[in-house]
């Protein structure tokens, strides 16, 4: 029957999540898929908008323009999700009000349930009470220095932070495992509550056991917990997912 899932002679409703997607980003689909892969009900569906620079500079800013978004959540709408998520990191350097506008925006356009990385991220920190947090991305030492305020500005101390001064989107998919798990390593020294990789477009995710095994820190990776939140407006119980990390064993 439509709108029902058959694995093992159960039906099981399906779980459709959108996830609105830079269009230079090459990670985020392959990995938000991976992960949704011990959910045999769930499955993810992509709508995408022009994305190639990340700057402080008006016209990369203006990339975020809200109905720019809102034309892309309309599409993902058409596929019935029930979610749709903002899979990116840009109220990070913008301001996290302006996911929380984007939220509402897509709701009330689509009557979907919304949710954004960066306010996952912020939920996340707040149910595990970490207030001593360090931040790994690619960004531009000014983006980066956004974030830094933003965090501070909302309360968390900001202990260690490494970034890679890059700007153009899809490089950030090119870097490699090993310069993430040096700059982890890095920030990890200041000791933080919690380590977090800030950006959709890096290969993070798949990484996390391995650093939380070798660091004893939680890590939060912004695609891992996009995917987190939505599936929890879903009403599914995380726990099944397997190799991800703590995240969604020890959140739901």
């Amino acid at each position: 029957m439509f709108g029902e899932f058959h694995a093992e002679g159960v039906f099981m409703q399906r779980v459709l999540l959108g996830m609105l997607t830079p269009s230079s980003n090459t990670v985020l689909e392959p990995v938000t898929s991976e992960i949704l892969r011990d959910i045999p009900n769930a499955s993810a569906h992509f709508g995408r908008f022009a994305v190639t620079r990340i700057a402080l500079s008006q016209g990369a800013l203006s990339q975020f323009s809200t109905p720019e978004v809102i034309k892309a959540a309309e599409l993902l709408a058409h596929a019935r999700c029930q979610v749709i998520g903002w899979s990116g990191t840009s109220s990070s350097w913008l301001g996290f009000d302006s996911d929380e506008r984007l939220c509402q925006s897509i709701h009330s356009t689509t009557g979907a349930k919304a949710c954004t990385s960066v306010l996952a991220i912020n939920e996340i920190l707040k149910k595990t009470s970490a207030q001593r947090i360090a931040l790994v991305s690619p960004y531009l030492d000014d983006v980066q220095e956004a974030i830094v305020r933003n965090y501070r500005a909302a309360g968390f101390n900001l202990v260690s932070e490494r970034h890679l001064g890059l700007e153009d989107n899809y490089s950030f998919s090119e870097v490699t495992s090993e310069q993430l798990i040096q700059m982890s390593r890095d920030v990890a020294s200041a000791k933080p509550d919690a380590i977090l990789i800030m950006c959709t477009n890096l290969f993070g995710a798949p990484l996390v056991p391995v650093l939380e095994a070798e660091l004893g820190i939680p890590v939060y990776d912004s695609v891992s917990a996009v995917v987190w939140k939505a599936l929890c407006l879903a009403g599914v119980d995380t726990r099944s997912i397997l190799s991800w990390g703590r995240l969604f064993k020890e959140l739901s």
